[in-house]
């Protein structure tokens, strides 16, 4: 798709308004004033689609919406209705945030107007650009995943006020939290403006995550009340103390949902380009959610590659992570690491060099795609996640896979001059550090779900008391091991992910699945953080800062390290295939630091070194 920029452009005399909608019969520019009421001015269509107007007099602060008026028949995927207002999806500001109501997913005819429900798009001139400067990540530092709300709505050296906000990231107390962990980018899980699922509502519960979005380009008004000010603002704050920010995209879905759900800004401007469908016009819902963006049709890559754009030039983000990212290379074969959208990321000049981050999975066919986004991505590794847990579980025969994993995990990433994983224990969606060593089985009653939700597998073990134990042995044990699976992350080559809160001990009670959990069950309580857990992850983050063996992202091979049996002899073919061997060394041999793991429950010797129980126990050379 060519032609003029869509969205708005403020003028001398007033704000021009562009909006794709090549189906529609006609469209309005609707304006509201500050009692709400409603101004209504046709706008124009050109020779690809595209309707416009001039707004003489219209500027800064403006509300405005559109309406769109032509066939009604979702099964052909034409959803116009001019009895909703529509969001522009390039509108950079709302006036509030979203709430599900009933009426907004209203049949045409059956549910009245919206235009009291659906908030506002705010004219707002672009923020002067970024200046140009590469990304202050690399490969092979630490990211840590943020809810932006529910690290900050009980630390109590935020203000109250700031509590819950962007702008609290670039706090004081934050930062030197940050720092002390060695943090190389806080990754941001959605701050785009979200809408909860219709689910919720009556359950008393509300999205706590943001992974249902309206708008790719306004940022949601609950966590930046301040607009892209303020996430300009906190990612200065950030750069200035060396630490990059990286904020999570979902572009394989909106929420919109399924045929029954609301008519918010896609759906009701062009379905047929957004959306991708079967042959028989059904919805594809590759994503669980009940649709599934077309990334690869022109209109949307368009406006996918805009909006990250607008976050590089507008915020100065030094990268993305992308939700259930094979949906970015999907075409009508299936998933493809050259789709013209991530050539085209790769290509854009204000992209080329920002990290990229894929959750390399969806449910859609084919959809797990591990180890195939190819140069210049960095991929979520759950086969170490997997790993990891296993081995700490006590699962037996999977000594090979804990080296393959500490080296880099070749059999995945071999191919690539370097390893590309991001190694976590732990994230978002699944049970916290601590939760893992406390819960054999997922506790999700709170969801309203039965339980059902969430994942079911989770390698997860609780030392022989399910939930909060009075047992101090029992506790011991788990803070043992949380310490242990700590210390397998820091000492693991490639980059590495922590989850907020994980450095600490914080629990959601075994929920694995905290997404509608805006409460005490998913926000991080500083209060009763584990001291002890917390100063161990911080030396372990000195550690690693200090090791270049440990922060380097190039491949381990038997020249770099030799993998040691407790008497200091190499593991032989045999030890390697011995199902309940628990022990190893990971000695460098150019620097001399030797990483001593025991997965027994009791001490090992390793020559003149005595590693307790279920410990790692790195030793840089003297």
């Amino acid at each position: 798709m060519k032609g003029a920029a869509l969205g708005l452009e403020i003028h001398a005399r007033g704000t021009r308004f562009r909006v794709h909608s090549p189906d529609a019969e006609q469209l309005w520019l609707c304006l509201f004033d500050g009692d709400g009421r409603e101004t209504r001015l046709p706008m124009a269509r050109d020779g690809e689609g595209v309707w416009s107007i001039d707004a003489p007099g219209v500027g800064q602060g403006a509300h405005y919406g559109f309406r769109a008026d032509g066939p009604f028949d979702p099964g052909a995927g034409l959803w116009f209705d001019p009895d909703k207002l529509l969001l522009d999806p390039y509108a950079t500001e709302i006036d509030r945030a979203f709430g599900y109501d009933s009426a907004l997913a209203a049949r045409r005819g059956q549910g009245g107007d919206t235009g009291p429900l659906t908030p506002k798009g705010v004219v707002r001139a672009s923020l002067p650009p970024v200046s140009a400067a590469p990304p202050l990540f690399r490969p092979g530092g630490l990211i840590y995943e943020v809810q932006v709300r529910g690290f900050t709505m009980l630390h109590p050296d935020i203000p109250e006020a700031q509590r819950g906000t962007i702008a609290a990231l670039g706090h004081p107390a934050v930062i030197d939290h940050l720092r002390r962990l060695h943090v190389s980018a806080v990754e941001l899980m959605p701050v785009n403006a979200w809408i909860d699922e219709r689910h919720l509502a009556p359950l008393g519960l509300r999205n706590a995550w943001g992974y249902n979005p309206v708008s790719y380009f306004a940022l949601d008004p609950r966590l930046a009340p301040g607009g892209m000010a303020e996430l300009r603002g906190a990612v200065q704050a950030l750069h200035e103390a060396g630490i990059g920010v990286i904020l999570d995209m979902v572009y394989n879905h909106d929420g919109e949902s399924d045929v029954l759900g609301p008519t918010l800004s896609l759906r009701g401007l062009d379905a047929r380009s957004y959306f991708r469908h079967e042959s028989d016009g059904r919805l594809i819902n590759d994503t669980g959610t009940g649709n599934s963006i077309d990334c690869n049709h022109p209109v949307g890559r368009r406006l996918i590659l805009d909006s990250l754009c607008h976050f590089v030039s507008e915020a100065g983000v030094d990268g993305f992570r992308f939700d259930l990212a094979p949906a970015l290379g999907r075409l009508p074969m299936g998933f493809d690491p050259q789709a013209p959208l991530l050539e085209a990321m790769r290509a854009d000049p204000l992209l080329a060099d920002r990290i990229l981050i894929a959750e390399p999975w969806d449910i859609g066919p084919g959809g797990y795609r591990l180890g195939e986004f190819g140069a210049g991505w960095l991929e979520w590794n759950d086969r170490y996640r997997d790993d990891m847990r296993r081995f700490w579980r006590r699962d037996r025969g999977v000594i090979g896979a804990l080296a393959t994993r500490l080296a880099g995990s070749s059999d995945i990433f071999g191919h690539a001059p370097a390893t590309r994983t991001v190694n976590f224990l732990a994230a978002h969606d699944g049970f916290t550090l601590a939760d893992l060593t406390a819960y054999a089985h997922k506790h999700n009653e709170a969801n309203g779900e039965q339980n059902r939700d969430g994942h079911g597998e989770n390698f997860s073990w609780n030392n022989g008391v399910e939930g909060p134990a009075d047992d101090p042995a029992v506790n011991d044990a788990r803070r043992r091991d949380i310490k242990a699976l700590l210390g397998t992350l820091f000492c693991s080559r490639g980059t590495i992910m922590l989850t907020a809160g994980d450095e600490f001990g914080r629990s959601q009670r075994g929920n694995n699945n905290a997404y509608a959990q805006d409460n005490v069950i998913g926000w991080i309580d500083w209060a009763v953080r584990d001291r002890e857990i917390e100063a161990y992850a911080f030396a372990l983050a000195s550690l690693r800062a200090s090791q270049p063996d440990l922060n380097d992202t190039g491949w381990l091979s038997q020249e770099d390290v030799e993998w040691l049996d407790e008497r200091g002899h190499p593991l032989t073919v045999a030890q390697w295939e011995e199902a309940d061997r628990r022990c190893l060394a990971m000695r460098f041999r150019q620097s001399g630091l030797t990483i001593y793991i025991n997965g027994d429950d009791h001490p090992r010797t390793f020559g003149a070194v005595t590693v307790p129980a279920r410990t790692v126990l790195p030793i840089p050379a003297e």
